[in-house]
């Protein structure tokens, strides 16, 4: 196995197992976490956990609940279940080695909460990404599919919950339009005034079509980017995000 480092999130209170080269978890892992229902018991999936950058957080916040951790690469599931053991959530976490929408196949109207930090981008629109990056950031499963792959696999009206590129957001909006209701969108900024580089996006799945709700965006940093906003700093610190 590839070198790794333990770094810990939530001020100390959640371990991560990280490749020391590649794709490391990083806000929008925490973002996604902080964005999750506050469920006090059932079941909850991550489809393309990685090394539970947003799993293992998520299920620090949301101890009363079971956890389904989904991973294509095979060594970046063992950094999950060996990140899960290290927290103790050996009993509520499991981690599944396998591509999302074969696995959900066995899986219709199994959850409650269904969530996701898909790849941002489609093969050939970025410059290739360093080693060990590229399954994090480049889609083997198109946007639609991981949309699908959620609905598929959660209880009717459970909510999904993904975390994506505001690039991307026309796309997503389609797809949960078919099969989801309650969509409500919050664009996080990265200062106030610039445009959103990403959007917290959640839905129930099969409630009627009904207006779309979009929220001012979460901003941040400051002006002059030197600190992070008391919403971002919050988000750090394992607060949960209230949309």
């Amino acid at each position: 196995m590839s070198a790794t480092t333990q770094d810990t999130v939530y001020q100390g209170r959640v371990t991560l197992v990280q490749p020391a080269a590649g794709f490391r978890a990083g806000f929008d892992s925490l973002a996604l976490a902080a964005a999750l229902p506050a469920l006090t018991r059932g079941e909850a999936l991550e489809l393309g956990c990685g090394c539970g950058g947003a799993l293992l957080p998520a299920a620090f916040r949301l101890p009363g609940v079971s956890f389904t951790g989904v991973e294509q690469a095979a060594e970046t599931a063992e950094l999950a279940r060996a990140g899960a053991g290290l927290n103790g959530f050996g009993a509520r976490v499991s981690i599944e080695t396998g591509e999302a929408s074969t696995f959900v196949q066995g899986q219709e109207n199994r959850f409650d909460l269904v969530f996701a930090n898909p790849p941002y981008f489609e093969p050939g629109k970025i410059s290739a990404p360093g080693e060990g990056k590229a399954g994090a950031y480049i889609e083997s499963l198109p946007l639609e599919g991981w949309v699908k792959a959620m609905l598929f696999a959660a209880k009717p009206r459970a909510p999904v919950v993904m975390i994506h590129r505001a690039a991307e957001l026309a796309r997503l909006l389609a797809q949960l339009d078919r099969q989801a209701g309650e969509i409500t969108v919050l664009p996080l900024a990265s200062k106030a005034g610039e445009a959103a580089r990403r959007v917290l996006v959640r839905a129930r799945k099969g409630l009627k079509r009904g207006p779309l709700t979009l929220l001012a965006p979460l901003v941040t940093h400051e002006v002059d980017g030197s600190a992070r906003t008391a919403a971002a700093q919050g988000i750090v610190e394992g607060q949960a995000i209230e949309w």
